[in-house]
């Protein structure tokens, strides 16, 4: 029987544990998806990488492999790192590679990571145009084995799933979604291709302000993608998208034209181009000093200051998001019209299309987008006459101030909004009232605009007197969710063929059975392999490493000349000749 640290932690126990919301994005590990010659790509990247970045790399790096279950002769299983990562306090889960960033961040707070499923292709490994299980591994996991890094992650979660997400955003995101989705193909269609990269280039011309999420997105980019940590003379890479990529970690090393500036908050207002090398980086003293550059910029973030500038932000963005109120009441929808007094503070707020009313991140009974099928408003503020917030009151002390159900009542608000008809229900939670439903309600502001008509049906009233924080999404994502696991746009038809793929496998099996390959062993399926694909230079490689001496002289002079053909695999090869 396995002792409790002994047990085996598989995928469902993983999935199993995930809210419904975070279940869809999910996808299973099949070991099978794997071929032969994606273990060979993944060899090929992982070998180099850590020769190239045994000095270059934060020394944890190389640490963090081994401490979270990420070999390099082959691609892990996500059930043989959840066993290491258990052991630090989190947990992994199989995606596609796109999912949206929101949701991203939901599974970092929860101290998952999100792993893309796919291998880059063995014609990608310089550059992948989508996220890769490589990547998205060996770039995150391995810094998990330092506990200041691994909180910054997580809080890092936890600031990135509140953050406002524009209609741009949105856009922006389906847009490089598409382009990629093109880029992965070997042979994509050049009209298709040409009318994504039109579309993406368009967008990026736009002039706007950035959002909360995208200048989020930059300090990731920063710090979690493209950090340095040290000294501006004395740093190393933490960076997943350095640690991931054969050519920018050297080039941040060895290229003077990349400049090198200390990391501060002021990092958001750098943008990025993930198309290109980058021109600047920046460091970080610490991983301690990344959350303490996060939180400043948190402080600023609609969550933490709420008010009507934040309400304004959320109703610029066009999209979902939570607004609460100082009774912990939540209304999420897409906010459209704030109405504030001569003093700018907010007495009504609406929202339009489907809503929902939560309390602490929960749905309030009967109160989903079913009910608020088209839209929720209610007024914010205090009333006249009354010391003290209708939230604050007991049964007993409403009914003295005649609010009781079944009763008419009538309620003005210090900002001239008033509220007529009959209360039905009064909903209390934590011993605080914080919903009305009032029958044949009227409400109107100073001035007589109509702000609900008795012929609307019954009217909820949300209680509360200011607006303590707003922020992205729904408060209740499992029962409102409004972000959907992205289809894979395209299906990639012109993969490798089955014989090149059978001559990868071949070589695995034969490699059980004998130490090196001699020109007499070679089997002659490999030798007709390598006739017919001329241009195949991982299978030389593969050659090399499993070769004796002979095959591995020739293989090298067969690169050569695929070098001197094909220049476009001058890197590659230049790393698997050295």
């Amino acid at each position: 029987m396995l002792k409790h640290s002994e047990l085996q932690i598989t995928q469902q126990d993983v999935i199993e544990g995930l809210p419904s919301h975070l279940r869809r994005f999910v996808q299973i590990q099949d070991s099978e998806r794997y071929t032969a010659r994606d273990h060979a790509a993944w060899r090929f990247l992982m070998k180099h990488l850590t020769q190239q970045l045994s000095h270059t790399a934060h020394p944890v790096f190389r640490e963090g492999l081994a401490g979270t279950g990420i070999p390099i002769d082959r691609i892990p299983s996500i059930d043989e790192m959840n066993n290491c990562l258990a052991k630090l306090g989190w947990r992994a889960v199989t995606v596609n590679g796109f999912i949206p960033p929101a949701i991203f961040m939901e599974f970092q707070a929860r101290k998952i990571l999100p792993i893309a499923i796919e291998m880059r292709p063995a014609e990608q490994l310089l550059y992948t145009p989508a996220p890769d299980f490589l990547h998205e591994s060996t770039g995150h996991a391995p810094f998990l084995v330092d506990t200041d890094y691994a909180e910054f992650l997580q809080r890092f979660g936890e600031v990135g799933m509140y953050a406002i997400v524009s209609n741009y955003d949105v856009q922006k995101y389906e847009a490089i979604h598409l382009l990629s989705s093109l880029e992965k193909s070997p042979s994509p269609d050049p009209d298709a291709l040409a009318l994504a990269k039109s579309n993406l280039a368009k967008l990026n011309s736009i002039d706007r302000d950035a959002s909360e999420a995208e200048l989020l997105a930059r300090l990731h980019w920063w710090t979690v993608e493209y950090g340095l940590v040290g000294s501006l003379d004395d740093y190393r890479i933490f960076g997943a998208g350095l640690l991931s990529s054969l050519g920018e970690s050297q080039h941040c090393f060895n290229s003077a034209s990349v400049e090198k500036l200390p990391l501060t908050v002021n990092a958001v207002s750098t943008d990025y181009d993930i198309t290109r090398a980058q021109p600047q980086l920046f460091v970080t003293q610490s991983c301690k000093h990344l959350t303490q550059v996060l939180n400043e910029f948190a402080k600023s973030m609609s969550f933490n200051t709420g008010g009507v500038a934040a309400v304004r932000r959320a109703i610029a963005a066009g999209t979902v998001c939570t607004a609460r109120y100082d009774t912990g009441i939540e209304v999420s929808g897409v906010l459209c019209e704030v109405l504030c007094d001569a003093v700018d503070n907010p007495i009504y707020l609406r929202a339009a299309g489907p809503s929902q009313i939560a309390f602490n991140h929960q749905q309030l009974p009967g109160h989903g987008s079913d009910r608020h099928s088209d839209g929720f408003g209610s007024p914010i503020g205090g009333l006249k006459d009354m010391p003290r917030c209708l939230s604050e009151c007991t049964i007993d002390e409403l009914r003295g101030l005649g609010i009781e159900t079944g009763k008419a009542i009538r309620l003005e608000y210090l900002s001239g909004i008033s509220v007529t008809g009959v209360l039905s229900n009064i909903l209390r939670h934590h011993q605080k009232s914080i919903l009305f439903t009032i029958a044949d309600c009227l409400v109107t502001t100073l001035d007589g605009r109509v702000l609900f008509d008795p012929k609307w049906g019954e009217y909820d009233l949300a209680i509360g007197t200011s607006i303590t924080s707003v922020y992205g999404g729904a408060a209740d994502k499992q029962t409102f969710p409004n972000y959907h696991r992205p289809p894979d746009l395209l299906e990639v038809t012109d993969a490798p063929d089955a014989a090149i793929l059978k001559t990868y496998t071949l070589l695995d099996q034969v490699e059980a059975s004998m130490p090196k390959l001699t020109s007499e062993s070679l089997p002659s399926e490999v030798s007709q392999a390598l006739e017919i694909y001329p241009q195949e230079w991982l299978l030389r490689v593969e050659l090399i490493e499993r070769g004796d001496a002979l095959i591995a002289k020739e293989m090298k002079q067969q690169l050569r000349a695929i070098q001197s053909e094909d220049p476009a695999l001058k890197v590659l090869i230049d790393l698997a000749l050295s």
